[in-house]
């Protein structure tokens, strides 16, 4: 008898906690059964890619600009880069060309040296943002881009000038159908303290277009906590906004250098440069000249 009770004790438990259980979590937007079932991983697109620098101007501002894209003759998607703290340096030089060889005409502007700025400033120098800004237009006019818009891509503060580029620009209106960060900078970086721990950039509210961002586990705090409000933020406004957070990494996953790169940075890396390639020609096909 008391047997005939736990069991059924134990089935009412079990039925009530499933019924007040969220409902399952979505996982199509990685799952794939032929991984799962059959081990097969997609093909990746590889391009050698060819490397050039050209300037604009911007009043009386020169802007050296890093130019990156398949070696061959054929017309492919258009894709921004912009810097954060660290400059357009030797590694992030690299990843551009990452992002090149996937299939895509790259341009990524070097705003801190056309200012005479050196890496890692403190303070935000707004007139910046007018530089990160010109670099849509000089893309969108090249002949050897495959659509007639763009999607833009960033990390650190390179994603608070990105930010900008799409609202207080209003790039995405026109110009840019989808924005991809590593570890954005989303916040003012000359708010005080506690707007950047607890806040996030009012123009978030404002940014429309699809959104991709990736961060490590161990990203500082600050850092995480203003990306996952954010991203709530957007998706609460039904917008298109995804967060990919890779476990055992920190920030710099994607350019840490050889001799303190991890296991684990090299498969984050690998994961979100791919990740990075499908979102955007998802959000570009539609735009092919």
């Amino acid at each position: 008898m008391q047997r005939i009770i736990f069991i059924l004790f134990t089935t009412f438990f079990i039925s009530t906690v499933s019924a007040h259980q969220e409902k399952p979590e979505d996982k199509s937007l990685w799952w794939e059964n032929s991984w799962w079932e059959e081990g097969q991983l997609r093909e990746t697109t590889n391009h050698n890619v060819k490397v050039e620098w050209i300037e604009y101007q911007r009043g009386d501002v020169t802007v050296p600009t890093l130019v990156v894209r398949p070696a061959d003759n054929k017309k492919y998607p258009a894709v921004i880069f912009q810097h954060g703290r660290r400059g357009l340096g030797a590694l992030m030089q690299r990843q551009v060309k990452r992002i090149a060889a996937r299939g895509f005409v790259v341009l990524a502007p070097d705003i801190y040296k056309a200012n005479f700025l050196s890496t890692h400033p403190i303070e935000h120098d707004y007139e910046l943002e007018k530089d990160a800004n010109g670099v849509v237009d000089l893309l969108l006019a090249r002949k050897d881009i495959s659509t007639s818009k763009a999607c833009i891509v960033s990390h650190t503060r390179g994603g608070y000038y990105s930010l900008k580029v799409a609202t207080t620009f209003q790039r995405q209106e026109n110009d840019l159908v989808c924005y991809v960060s590593y570890y954005p900078h989303w916040q003012d970086p000359n708010a005080p303290e506690p707007s950047q721990i607890y806040g996030y950039a009012p123009e978030i509210d404002d940014l429309k277009i699809p959104v991709l961002v990736f961060v490590g586990d161990e990203e500082q705090y600050q850092r995480r906590r203003v990306i996952e409000t954010s991203i709530k933020v957007l998706q609460a406004r039904k917008r298109d906004a995804r967060l990919i957070i890779y476990p055992g990494v920190g920030r710099g996953f994607d350019f840490r250098p050889p001799n303190v790169r991890s296991f684990a940075d090299d498969l984050a890396s690998k994961d979100a440069i791919q990740r990075m390639a499908d979102f955007i020609n998802l959000h570009l096909k539609d735009y092919k000249k």
